[in-house]
């Protein structure tokens, strides 16, 4: 009795592994495929012949395509953003030193083979613009970075952290989005030059505008 429970813990073990497996096969077959080719330009087909897994095992894990993408949209996101909090907070230093991190680890990014511009750009790009769902998606992502950025230039004294936060996230948009169209790395160096006009004329104080900043300018 005991060797035939023992037999169908293994058994069960060994299956959920391989479904393990496969998931992690698909997402990244569809990460990549979705990232250079497009979403609408994927097909299944080309996802399980990447992943080297059937039609059915892709339906039985996400049960459609739709679902993959999100969950290809939220496993990206977050190792992307692991990645990018982490390259400015590596090698320690004050707020402004880990700010200014920012363009050359996308200058990184930007060399790397596989780099296809922002997922989440390039979802709501190439999605209906009245559609909420990738917009969605994608200001979620934007508001984690926005907050660390803001936080950061909290510490480093700027009078309105969220103003300079907005700002460099739109610096950091604008670069990727130009890296990919023109391939050239170097173009984090010239958005670098512009932040780094930003951190003087930040920590002024300056009279209190009536409003405030529009949410989520970046995006």
């Amino acid at each position: 009795m005991g060797k035939s429970v023992s037999k169908k813990k293994a058994v069960a073990a060994r299956a959920a592994g391989a479904e393990e497996s496969a998931r992690e096969r698909l997402l990244s077959a569809a990460t990549h495929l979705f990232c250079k080719n497009g979403i609408n330009a994927t097909g299944i087909d080309a996802i399980i012949d990447e992943a080297g897994t059937a039609k059915t095992t892709l339906y039985k894990l996400f049960g459609s395509k739709t679902n993959l993408v999100n969950a290809v949209l939220e496993s990206e996101g977050r190792a992307w953003r692991e990645w990018f909090i982490g390259a400015m907070e590596d090698g320690g230093g004050d707020a402004q030193a880990k700010l200014k991190r920012i363009f050359p680890a996308l200058k990184r990014w930007f060399a790397e083979e596989r780099f296809y511009g922002c997922p989440f750009i390039n979802a709501v790009a190439e999605h209906d613009k009245d559609a909420k769902h990738f917009r969605n998606i994608a200001l979620r992502h934007k508001k984690v970075v926005l907050a660390h950025i803001e936080k950061l230039a909290a510490e480093m004294g700027a009078a309105e952290p969220q103003m300079l936060a907005h700002q460099l996230a739109l610096l950091i948009d604008g670069a990727i989005v130009a890296a990919m169209v023109s391939r050239d790395p170097s173009v984090a160096d010239t958005a670098g030059l512009a932040a780094g006009n930003l951190f003087g004329p930040a920590r002024v104080k300056k009279p209190r505008r009536a409003g405030s900043p529009a949410e989520l300018v970046a995006v």
